[in-house]
Protein backbone atom coordinates (compact mmCIF):
# COMPACT_ATOMS: atom_id res chain seq x y z
CA UNK A 1 0.00 0.00 0.00
CA UNK A 2 1.11 3.61 -0.51
CA UNK A 3 3.66 2.20 -3.78
CA UNK A 4 3.39 3.40 -7.00
CA UNK A 5 2.60 -0.22 -8.00
CA UNK A 6 0.18 -1.26 -5.51
CA UNK A 7 -3.21 -0.64 -7.51
CA UNK A 8 -1.87 -3.00 -10.62
CA UNK A 9 -0.73 -5.73 -8.77
CA UNK A 10 -4.31 -5.28 -6.34
CA UNK A 11 -6.47 -4.65 -8.98
CA UNK A 12 -4.67 -5.43 -12.63
CA UNK A 13 -2.60 -8.43 -11.93
CA UNK A 14 -5.45 -10.92 -11.20
CA UNK A 15 -6.65 -9.99 -14.84
CA UNK A 16 -4.34 -10.87 -16.55
CA UNK A 17 -4.98 -14.64 -17.01
CA UNK A 18 -7.81 -13.73 -18.91
CA UNK A 19 -8.33 -12.62 -22.18
CA UNK A 20 -9.79 -9.06 -22.91
CA UNK A 21 -11.16 -7.79 -26.29
CA UNK A 22 -9.73 -4.18 -25.09
CA UNK A 23 -10.10 -1.49 -22.07
CA UNK A 24 -11.75 1.79 -21.37
CA UNK A 25 -10.71 3.99 -19.45
CA UNK A 26 -12.66 6.87 -17.18
CA UNK A 27 -10.07 8.61 -14.55
CA UNK A 28 -8.09 12.07 -14.31
CA UNK A 29 -9.99 14.28 -12.53
CA UNK A 30 -7.10 13.74 -9.92
CA UNK A 31 -4.94 14.86 -12.20
CA UNK A 32 -6.06 17.99 -12.76
CA UNK A 33 -3.54 20.72 -13.17
CA UNK A 34 -1.32 17.66 -14.71
CA UNK A 35 -1.29 19.02 -18.00
CA UNK A 36 1.19 17.25 -20.81
CA UNK A 37 2.63 14.68 -17.85
CA UNK A 38 -1.07 13.22 -17.61
CA UNK A 39 -0.04 12.43 -21.74
CA UNK A 40 2.75 10.69 -20.47
CA UNK A 41 1.60 8.49 -17.90
CA UNK A 42 -1.45 7.45 -20.16
CA UNK A 43 1.21 6.86 -22.83
CA UNK A 44 3.00 4.63 -19.97
CA UNK A 45 -0.13 3.21 -18.79
CA UNK A 46 -1.25 2.07 -22.50
CA UNK A 47 1.89 0.72 -23.21
CA UNK A 48 2.05 -1.06 -20.02
CA UNK A 49 -1.43 -3.19 -20.05
CA UNK A 50 -0.38 -3.75 -23.97
CA UNK A 51 2.65 -5.26 -22.41
CA UNK A 52 1.25 -7.48 -19.56
CA UNK A 53 -1.65 -8.92 -22.21
CA UNK A 54 0.99 -9.48 -24.84
CA UNK A 55 -1.40 -7.11 -27.10
CA UNK A 56 0.53 -4.72 -28.68
CA UNK A 57 -2.80 -3.28 -30.75
CA UNK A 58 -5.13 -3.37 -27.71
CA UNK A 59 -7.70 -1.43 -28.42
CA UNK A 60 -8.10 1.21 -25.39
CA UNK A 61 -11.00 4.08 -25.21
CA UNK A 62 -10.96 6.60 -23.01
CA UNK A 63 -13.19 9.61 -21.47
CA UNK A 64 -12.04 13.20 -21.86
CA UNK A 65 -13.18 14.74 -18.47
CA UNK A 66 -16.30 16.65 -18.11
CA UNK A 67 -16.69 20.08 -16.91
CA UNK A 68 -16.47 20.94 -13.85
CA UNK A 69 -15.82 23.86 -11.32
CA UNK A 70 -12.92 22.83 -10.16
CA UNK A 71 -10.62 24.96 -7.59
CA UNK A 72 -7.70 27.39 -8.40
CA UNK A 73 -6.74 27.86 -12.34
CA UNK A 74 -9.90 27.57 -14.65
CA UNK A 75 -7.46 26.79 -17.07
CA UNK A 76 -6.13 24.07 -15.50
CA UNK A 77 -8.85 21.37 -16.53
CA UNK A 78 -8.62 22.14 -20.19
CA UNK A 79 -4.29 21.15 -20.19
CA UNK A 80 -6.11 17.65 -19.13
CA UNK A 81 -8.17 17.90 -22.21
CA UNK A 82 -5.51 19.11 -24.63
CA UNK A 83 -3.75 15.92 -22.72
CA UNK A 84 -5.88 13.39 -23.80
CA UNK A 85 -6.54 14.67 -26.97
CA UNK A 86 -2.63 13.90 -27.93
CA UNK A 87 -3.44 10.71 -26.06
CA UNK A 88 -5.33 10.60 -29.28
CA UNK A 89 -2.09 9.83 -31.61
CA UNK A 90 -1.32 6.57 -29.99
CA UNK A 91 -2.80 4.23 -32.25
CA UNK A 92 -5.89 1.92 -31.54
CA UNK A 93 -6.74 4.68 -29.03
CA UNK A 94 -10.25 6.58 -28.92
CA UNK A 95 -11.67 9.04 -26.77
CA UNK A 96 -15.51 9.86 -25.66
CA UNK A 97 -15.78 13.76 -25.70
CA UNK A 98 -18.80 14.72 -22.53
CA UNK A 99 -18.32 18.68 -22.50
CA UNK A 100 -21.96 18.14 -23.33
CA UNK A 101 -22.80 15.55 -20.12
CA UNK A 102 -22.12 17.50 -17.44
CA UNK A 103 -23.76 19.28 -14.15
CA UNK A 104 -20.58 21.37 -13.90
CA UNK A 105 -21.25 21.35 -10.04
CA UNK A 106 -20.66 17.43 -9.55
CA UNK A 107 -16.93 16.11 -10.61
CA UNK A 108 -18.48 12.95 -11.44
CA UNK A 109 -21.67 13.82 -13.74
CA UNK A 110 -24.78 11.11 -12.84
CA UNK A 111 -25.51 10.56 -16.68
CA UNK A 112 -22.95 7.64 -17.02
CA UNK A 113 -25.65 5.83 -19.86
CA UNK A 114 -24.61 8.62 -22.90
CA UNK A 115 -20.67 8.16 -21.82
CA UNK A 116 -21.23 4.39 -22.26
CA UNK A 117 -22.48 5.05 -25.69
CA UNK A 118 -20.21 7.25 -26.86
CA UNK A 119 -17.61 4.20 -25.83
CA UNK A 120 -19.26 2.00 -27.30
CA UNK A 121 -19.32 3.69 -30.90
CA UNK A 122 -15.55 3.65 -30.67
CA UNK A 123 -15.77 -0.47 -30.07
CA UNK A 124 -18.75 -0.90 -33.04
CA UNK A 125 -16.53 0.76 -35.67
CA UNK A 126 -13.15 -0.04 -34.76
CA UNK A 127 -13.61 -3.71 -33.03
CA UNK A 128 -16.68 -4.98 -34.36
CA UNK A 129 -16.70 -4.05 -38.14
CA UNK A 130 -19.74 -1.56 -37.92
CA UNK A 131 -18.07 1.08 -41.11
CA UNK A 132 -21.41 2.64 -41.26
CA UNK A 133 -21.10 4.20 -37.71
CA UNK A 134 -19.90 8.12 -36.76
CA UNK A 135 -17.59 7.84 -33.80
CA UNK A 136 -16.59 10.49 -32.71
CA UNK A 137 -17.08 14.43 -32.57
CA UNK A 138 -15.20 16.63 -34.58
CA UNK A 139 -11.37 16.90 -33.74
CA UNK A 140 -8.67 19.62 -34.23
CA UNK A 141 -7.03 19.28 -37.55
CA UNK A 142 -4.59 22.41 -38.30
CA UNK A 143 -4.66 25.88 -38.19
CA UNK A 144 -3.96 28.26 -41.24
CA UNK A 145 -4.35 31.13 -43.19
CA UNK A 146 -6.41 29.81 -45.87
CA UNK A 147 -9.23 31.49 -45.97
CA UNK A 148 -9.15 35.54 -45.42
CA UNK A 149 -5.57 35.69 -45.58
CA UNK A 150 -3.86 36.98 -42.32
CA UNK A 151 -6.67 39.15 -40.50
CA UNK A 152 -8.24 35.73 -39.37
CA UNK A 153 -7.56 32.21 -38.74
CA UNK A 154 -8.71 29.53 -40.33
CA UNK A 155 -9.34 25.89 -38.43
CA UNK A 156 -10.14 22.78 -39.83
CA UNK A 157 -11.65 19.82 -38.04
CA UNK A 158 -11.57 15.91 -38.58
CA UNK A 159 -14.04 13.25 -37.81
CA UNK A 160 -17.03 15.16 -39.38
CA UNK A 161 -19.39 12.41 -39.63
CA UNK A 162 -18.96 10.38 -42.81
CA UNK A 163 -21.48 10.91 -45.48
CA UNK A 164 -23.20 13.15 -43.64
CA UNK A 165 -20.25 15.45 -43.27
CA UNK A 166 -20.05 18.58 -41.63
CA UNK A 167 -19.81 20.91 -38.82
CA UNK A 168 -23.25 22.26 -37.05
CA UNK A 169 -24.02 24.26 -33.64
CA UNK A 170 -27.07 22.09 -31.12
CA UNK A 171 -28.71 25.72 -30.91
CA UNK A 172 -28.83 26.85 -34.75
CA UNK A 173 -26.69 30.26 -33.28
CA UNK A 174 -22.82 30.54 -34.12
CA UNK A 175 -20.28 28.52 -32.65
CA UNK A 176 -19.12 29.49 -29.01
CA UNK A 177 -16.10 29.60 -26.79
CA UNK A 178 -13.38 30.33 -29.26
CA UNK A 179 -10.92 32.56 -29.34
CA UNK A 180 -8.10 33.87 -31.13
CA UNK A 181 -4.34 35.26 -30.22
CA UNK A 182 -1.74 37.29 -31.89
CA UNK A 183 2.21 36.82 -31.53
CA UNK A 184 1.83 38.60 -28.25
CA UNK A 185 -0.18 35.90 -26.82
CA UNK A 186 -2.84 37.73 -25.61
CA UNK A 187 -6.26 35.89 -25.61
CA UNK A 188 -9.32 37.36 -27.08
CA UNK A 189 -12.67 36.03 -28.26
CA UNK A 190 -13.56 35.81 -31.52
CA UNK A 191 -16.51 38.03 -32.24
CA UNK A 192 -16.78 36.43 -36.10
CA UNK A 193 -17.29 32.78 -37.02
CA UNK A 194 -18.05 31.77 -40.49
CA UNK A 195 -18.65 28.09 -40.69
CA UNK A 196 -17.88 26.15 -44.02
CA UNK A 197 -18.57 22.64 -44.21
CA UNK A 198 -15.32 21.17 -42.23
CA UNK A 199 -13.72 24.67 -40.89
CA UNK A 200 -14.23 27.08 -39.01
CA UNK A 201 -12.70 31.22 -40.00
CA UNK A 202 -12.55 33.15 -36.84
CA UNK A 203 -11.55 36.97 -36.07
CA UNK A 204 -11.55 39.73 -33.84
CA UNK A 205 -11.54 43.04 -33.72
CA UNK A 206 -8.53 42.89 -30.79
CA UNK A 207 -6.31 40.97 -33.16
CA UNK A 208 -5.02 42.26 -36.27
CA UNK A 209 -3.07 39.31 -37.25
CA UNK A 210 -4.52 36.21 -35.34
CA UNK A 211 -1.69 33.20 -35.37
CA UNK A 212 -3.14 30.65 -32.73
CA UNK A 213 -7.14 29.33 -31.94
CA UNK A 214 -8.25 27.81 -29.21
CA UNK A 215 -11.98 26.31 -28.30
CA UNK A 216 -13.78 25.60 -24.98
CA UNK A 217 -10.34 26.42 -22.70
CA UNK A 218 -12.03 26.77 -19.52
CA UNK A 219 -13.44 24.22 -16.85
CA UNK A 220 -17.17 25.51 -17.22
CA UNK A 221 -16.81 25.97 -21.11
CA UNK A 222 -20.13 23.34 -22.37
CA UNK A 223 -19.91 24.76 -26.24
CA UNK A 224 -22.78 24.26 -28.89
CA UNK A 225 -20.27 23.11 -31.66
CA UNK A 226 -20.75 19.42 -33.17
CA UNK A 227 -20.61 17.26 -36.14
CA UNK A 228 -23.89 16.36 -37.84
CA UNK A 229 -24.04 13.26 -35.92
CA UNK A 230 -24.77 15.56 -32.97
CA UNK A 231 -21.67 14.18 -31.30
CA UNK A 232 -19.37 17.41 -29.77
CA UNK A 233 -16.13 19.00 -30.97
CA UNK A 234 -13.32 18.74 -28.14
CA UNK A 235 -11.96 21.56 -26.62
CA UNK A 236 -8.46 22.37 -28.01
CA UNK A 237 -5.45 24.86 -28.51
CA UNK A 238 -3.26 25.53 -31.56
CA UNK A 239 -0.80 26.85 -29.36
CA UNK A 240 2.20 24.35 -27.73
Amino acid sequence: RGTPTHMHNAMISPLLPYAIKGAIWYQGESNNGEGMLYHEKMKALIAGWRSVWNKPDLPFYFVQLAPYKYRGDPKALPGIWQAQLETLKVPHTGMAVTTDITTLTNIHPPNKQDVGKRLALWALAKDYGNDKIVYSGPLFDKADHSDGGKGSITVHFKKLGGRHIGLKTTDEKNPTHFEVAGKDGAWHPAETLTVYGDHIVAKSKMVKEPVHVRFGWDQLATPNLVNRAGLPASPFTSQN
